[in-house]
C-alpha cells in the first residue's frame, strides 16, 4: 500500500487526535498521506468546501489513485465520502467515532489492533448496490441523484397518498407518513427503524418500508434488483410532500409527481475485515449480545 487519503469529520475528532494518530501509523509503514477532512470550519481544502467547485474533479482524481480512503466520523461522513468516491475506484473504509456506525469496519476500541493488518492488505473489496433516482414532473426528468442508503419520501409530519408500483404494476396504494426505498446498505438505518427488515449489505434487493401507514395491508417489500421501482403522489391527500436522497437536502414534490427507482450500474465500494461478522455486529450495535 502507498498512498492513503483520510477523511475525518472535525466536528467528531475535534482535536485530531484519531486522524493523527492513523496518520502516523502509516506514515511509519512509508505509506503518503493525504488529509481532506468533511467539516473543518472553512478549511479550503476540505471536500464540502469545493465538492461543486473546479478542485472538484481534483479530489475525485486523488481518491481514485489512492489505494484506500478511510473515512473518521459516523455514518453520514461515511456516506458523504462514498457519494463523492462513487466513480472512483478505490475502497473505503470506515472508522466510527459516532453513533451506531454501522457502515464502519473499526471503531476505537479495534483500532490499534486492526490497523497494522489493514495496512498490509488485510482486506477485501466489497460492493454495495446503489440506486439511481430520477424525479418526473408533467414528463419530464427535473432532479437525478443516486442513492447509496435510501431515498425516502414524506409528508414532514402530515399524511400523504401514495402509489408505489414495480416494473409498472402497483405494490401498493395507502396514505400515511412516507415511504423508503432503500438498499441493503441502508437496510439498518431509515428503513430498519420504520419495521423493514434487516439484509446482508452485499445482497441485490430492493426494499419499500411504509411509514406509518395508515392502510393494514401496507407491507413492507424486498424487491428483486432488477425491477423498477415507481412512486406516485396521489390526490387523496393533497399536503406537501418532499423527498431526501441520503439524508441530503430536500426537494419538495407536487401531486403527480413519480419518483422513479432502478438499480445503478454504479456502486459504493467499501473495504471489510473479513473476521468482522455482520450478524455480530448487528446484535451488538442493537443492544443484543451473541
Amino acid at each position: 500500500m502507498k498512498k492513503i487519503i483520510l477523511c475525518p469529520n472535525m466536528l467528531r475528532d475535534v482535536d485530531g487526535t484519531v486522524t493523527e494518530y492513523v496518520a502516523e501509523a502509516a506514515r511509519r509503514r512509508g505509506i503518503t498521506i493525504r488529509k481532506l477532512p468533511m467539516f473543518d470550519d472553512g478549511l479550503s481544502d476540505s471536500i464540502m468546501n469545493v465538492a461543486d467547485s473546479a478542485q472538484r474533479h481534483e479530489i475525485i482524481a486523488a481518491l481514485d489513485e489512492a489505494d484506500l480512503i478511510i473515512a473518521l466520523g459516523g455514518d453520514g461522513t461515511i456516506l458523504r465520502v462514498a457519494r463523492l468516491a462513487i466513480d472512483a475506484d478505490t475502497p473505503i473504509l470506515g472508522i466510527n467515532l459516532g453513533g451506531k456506525g454501522f457502515l464502519a469496519e473499526l471503531d476505537l476500541a479495534t483500532l490499534t489492533e486492526e490497523l497494522p493488518n489493514i495496512f498490509d492488505g488485510g482486506f477485501t473489496r466489497e460492493e454495495r448496490l446503489t440506486l439511481n433516482v430520477e424525479l418526473v414532473r408533467e414528463g419530464r426528468v427535473i432532479a437525478q441523484d443516486i442513492a447509496i442508503n435510501d431515498v425516502v419520501i414524506s409528508g414532514g409530519g402530515r399524511v400523504i397518498d401514495l402509489m408505489v408500483y414495480g416494473d409498472g404494476h402497483r405494490i401498493s396504494h395507502f396514505t400515511g407518513d412516507g415511504v423508503i426505498v432503500a438498499t441493503p446498505t441502508g437496510s439498518t438505518a431509515y428503513s430498519m427503524a420504520a419495521g423493514g427488515p434487516i439484509v446482508e449489505p452485499t445482497a441485490q434487493n430492493i426494499l419499500v418500508t411504509p411509514i406509518c401507514a395508515h392502510v393494514l395491508e401496507a407491507k413492507p417489500y424486498v424487491l428483486v434488483s432488477d425491477r423498477q421501482v415507481a412512486i406516485e403522489i396521489g390526490s387523496v391527500k393533497r399536503n406537501a410532500s418532499y423527498m431526501t436522497v441520503d439524508g441530503n437536502d430536500r426537494f419538495d414534490m407536487r401531486h403527480g409527481d413519480i419518483l422513479r427507482i432502478n438499480k445503478s450500474e454504479k456502486t459504493a465500494l467499501l473495504a471489510h475485515i473479513p473476521d468482522i461478522n455482520f450478524y455480530k455486529r448487528v446484535s451488538e450495535k442493537l443492544g443484543d449480545t451473541l
